[in-house]
């Protein structure tokens, strides 16, 4: 009898802490794993930038015309959509 607050506590914090954050994790992972060819994204330091290859696990992002750089797929945060107001075009 003793142990049920302590199995409803770890209930609370399974289904408003640790649930949400793997349902997460396994949605990046599945974005990282559809990355395609000319999807805009944006890396974790903040750099805006298009998909131009894949070298392994890295990823050839096009910053700028004639500026290549390569980044960890893992670094790469989100996915941007082309209308997407918030980024700007430099």
């Amino acid at each position: 009898m003793s142990f049920l607050p302590i199995l409803i506590i770890f209930g609370i914090f399974y289904f408003l802490l640790i649930r949400p954050q793997q349902k997460k994790a396994k949605e990046h992972e599945r974005m990282l794993q559809n990355l395609k060819k000319g999807d805009q994204v944006l890396t974790n330091g903040g750099i805006y930038g298009v998909v131009a290859a894949f070298k392994g696990q890295d990823v050839e992002l096009k910053v700028a015309e004639q500026v290549k750089i390569q980044v960890a797929r893992s670094a790469i945060s989100q996915l941007r959509s082309p209308e997407d107001p918030s980024q700007n075009s430099h």
